[in-house]
């Protein structure tokens, strides 16, 4: 598929009426796990392009190009809000949560399996354990708080069991900046990967960000404040893969040919007869924008649409769906592993002088840290924590489930 061979109408018929703005939201308990998260990930995706466009703007002074940018990204904002509002009422935070965390575990593991540059996969593997983690830890949370199995939440794809414990997940923040692509020479595949992760996690950040104190206890409270740290880490990770030294335009047609894949793969895989026309209709609108920035590149830089993004066929579609093997074989094989500067490796081979061990002994503390309390906290109400396994963690010290370990990747 080409979006580029799409036939689009002109721009200004592509805006939405307030009254379709606000769609029939999807039934919480009827509704595939997989279509949550594509509406979650959607929304992210729409979210950064929204914000893209405005930092674009800002370092603009070209009336034509802040012209189009303002359309755009009106219709951005609105498609934005439609997807929002997918989300029902009645579905708690902690809900919502859970699909947060399963789109990012099953949406790493679906990049990373056909990556092939060595940069973006490692860096996928690396953080997939991370949020692995992260949906164990609020799953446990859901329980104790609300009495309710994530396990069904997640429809069984998805395994829930501790994977590198978020209390060694606290870096300095350099140690998250890894070396960027060559935006001229990587696979459009790599530059999709890195484009879809970034916008991803950085949706998750911000609910995280922007949830906490809403949340109705302190320890949830504190739970989210700390995963959404873990979060920004992770932001600063994926962007950090990125061609820094694409032009704002190069960088714009790429970021509304990322949004056409995204639409196309949802429409793709999507069961939901009501949000597949949604996504059908988005991805009409975003052929159309694509068609407008490749334009703008071509006029101000005379460079063609195919400088940035080839011939315009999508590589292979994004398909969400269970990744059980993937996950656990990352699992058992880099569970230790923590990060150095551009480096990744065993816990055991950091140096000992590492900034690493300096910044954990100014953040965290095994007593107090939200992360290992909250676990604690379930084992003691429930008399073992909560998990979701096909079988036994794969990973020998994280087997116990009467005991939280806060030592993997953190202490030799």
């Amino acid at each position: 598929m080409n979006p580029y061979q799409i036939d689009t109408k002109d721009i200004n018929e592509y805006f939405i009426s307030l009254d379709r703005m606000y769609p029939k939201a999807y039934n919480k308990k009827r509704t595939g796990p997989y279509t949550k998260c594509r509406v979650i990930l959607m929304n992210g995706t729409e979210y950064e392009s929204v914000w893209f466009m405005h930092q674009f703007a800002r370092h603009c002074d070209n009336d034509e190009i802040l012209e189009a940018l303002s359309i755009v990204r009106k219709q951005e904002q609105q498609q934005q809000k439609r997807i929002a509002c997918l989300k029902p009422i009645n579905e708690s935070i902690l809900e919502t949560t859970i699909s947060y965390e399963q789109l990012a575990v099953d949406l790493t593991a679906c990049l990373a399996k056909y990556e092939t540059d060595p940069n973006n996969k490692k860096a996928l593997d690396f953080a997939l354990l991370e949020d692995f983690d992260h949906l164990y830890r609020f799953s446990n949370l859901l329980m104790i708080d609300k009495g309710v199995d994530a396990k069904e939440l997640v429809g069984g794809f998805t395994e829930i069991t501790p994977g590198r414990p978020t209390i060694a997940e606290h870096r300095y923040p350099t140690q998250d900046l890894k070396s960027h692509m060559n935006g001229k020479k990587a696979k459009l595949y790599s530059k999709l990967v890195a484009g879809t992760i970034t916008a991803a996690e950085q949706q998750t950040m911000n609910y995280y960000m922007n949830i906490a104190q809403w949340y109705k206890n302190d320890l949830g409270r504190k739970l989210y404040g700390e995963i959404a740290m873990i979060e920004e880490e992770h932001v600063s990770q994926y962007e950090s893969l990125k061609d820094p030294n694409m032009t704002w335009l190069e960088q714009w047609v790429l970021h509304e040919y990322n949004e056409c894949y995204l639409y196309y793969s949802a429409m793709e895989s999507e069961t939901d007869a009501n949000i597949k026309r949604i996504w059908q209709e988005h991805y009409e609108m975003e052929c159309a924008h694509l068609k407008i920035a490749s334009a703008l590149l071509e006029k101000y830089e005379r460079k063609t649409y195919k400088d940035v993004v080839g011939n315009g066929e999508f590589p292979i579609l994004l398909n969400l769906g269970e990744n059980k093997e993937y996950v656990r074989d990352v699992l058992k094989n880099t569970v230790t592993n923590n990060t150095l500067s551009k480096k990744y490796l065993d816990i055991c081979d950091m140096p000992k002088n590492s900034v690493y061990f300096k910044y954990q002994n100014m953040v965290v503390n095994e007593e107090t840290t939200p992360s290992h309390q909250v676990i604690k906290t379930s084992i003691n109400l429930l008399g073992k924590d909560y998990r979701y396994e096909d079988s036994p963690n794969p990973v020998k010290d994280l087997q116990n489930r009467k005991k939280d370990n806060v030592n993997i990747a953190r202490k030799c």
